[in-house]
């Protein structure tokens, strides 16, 4: 079938994007799911930095690539093999499809399945396939997904299905920015009530962290970011404190505050600087956790008697250490009863046709999650 969908063909083009477009909304053909496959009605796919990263060229990938891999929509077409979907669900991707049978997945650990890890960096569909071209060339996929399209063939396992009431804008969060932000406060970092925590960088994934360490009961909750606009909402969203990543004493503020330092400090601005600030303001015998990632080369370093001496942790975090079979819907759960307000999350709803100014507002600093929004002709 034919479909339209924003394919990246040259990564570092300068910005603003809007000018240079370096995502190319075009027609492309789309083969039917193969075995283990689901074509997929994209209702809705949100921005997110791990596109941008590949945009920018921080995180290189093979192209010409169909990008986007956090979205939500409609069950169209089931491959061989599909027995627990149904035409006509509502289901949610997530950007690694686990396996299920290497050594991580079989530990609980899916989102560092080896074999979706492999496929993922290939830009191919597990087991291989591509099953996107356009002149008669193949194109890669993104994360296995390539959500900012009006449909996709992805694997089933990177599929979670979920109720028909949830919006699809609201839903399409759940895949990646909810999963990964909630994930690392509950999952990675298992806060308890009535810790300190700090969160260092408040995009949609930081701001979701917020709303998961509100969910869980921390005490004190400082959220530290340059943008004042992202300050003024983390204060809406429950922060206790609001600083501004800028201002020089921000560690001398957060450990008056904290009385001596956090016992959990997240990172998600994807920089040494912020991962470096994150680490400082983080108590003997804290936690440092970070899902930010920065370009492939960048090196961050500390003390190594201080890791000892003061029995400190840093512990990375990927898709919030999450299986998202269990997470996702459980997060939904907490949704409907208020304890996780992630409609706050979504700052801009625009059409695919305006997706390169979309990347320019993420670039900047100037939104939250912005969500590409098809309509039923997509």
């Amino acid at each position: 079938m034919k479909t339209r969908a924003a394919v990246l063909e040259t990564m570092q083009l300068p910005r603003p994007y809007a000018q240079s477009r370096p995502l190319v909304v075009t027609e492309v053909d789309l083969d039917p799911p193969g075995p283990g496959e689901v074509r997929v009605a994209i209702r809705a796919a949100g921005l997110c930095h791990s596109d941008l990263s590949v945009i920018d060229g921080n995180r290189p990938r093979p192209l010409p690539m169909a990008l986007g891999h956090e979205a939500a929509g409609i069950v169209e077409a089931l491959g061989a093999g599909v027995t627990d979907l149904a035409v006509g669900d509502h289901v949610v991707t997530t950007f690694v499809p686990c396996c299920g049978a290497c050594e991580p997945c079989t530990q609980g650990r899916p989102a560092l399945c080896e074999p979706g890890a492999a496929s993922n960096t290939a830009g191919t569909l597990p087991g291989g396939a591509r099953r996107l071209h356009r002149g008669g060339a193949d194109l890669q996929h993104h994360l296995g997904v390539s959500a900012f399209a009006g449909h996709a063939v992805v694997s089933r396992r990177s599929l979670v299905r979920v109720d028909r009431a949830l919006p699809f804008d609201e839903a399409a969060v759940f895949g990646c920015a909810v999963l990964t932000g909630v994930g690392a406060v509950v999952n990675t970092a298992q806060l308890r009530a009535g810790s300190r925590a700090a969160i260092v960088g408040l995009g949609g994934v930081g701001l979701a962290a917020l709303l998961g360490a509100r969910a869980q009961g921390a005490g004190l909750l400082i959220a530290i970011d340059l943008s004042p606009a992202k300050l003024a909402l983390a204060r809406e969203l429950g922060a206790t404190h609001a600083l501004p990543a800028s201002d020089p004493d921000v560690v001398g503020q957060v450990r008056e505050l904290s009385r001596g330092g956090v016992d959990h400090a997240f990172e998600f601005a994807g920089s040494v600087k912020a991962m470096e600030l994150a680490y400082r303001i983080t108590r003997r015998g804290g936690t440092t956790v970070t899902a930010g990632l920065s370009p492939p080369q960048a090196q961050f370093s500390v003390p190594h008697v201080g890791i000892v001496a003061e029995e400190r942790t840093i512990k990375g975090s990927y898709l919030g250490g999450a299986d998202p079979a269990r997470d996702i819907p459980r997060y939904i759960e907490w949704y409907r009863a208020g304890r996780l307000p992630v409609n706050r999350l979504i700052s801009h709803r625009l059409a695919l046709d305006e997706i390169n100014a979309g990347f320019d507002r993420l670039a900047s600093g100037d939104a939250v999650r912005q969500v590409v929004t098809f309509g039923e002709g997509a």
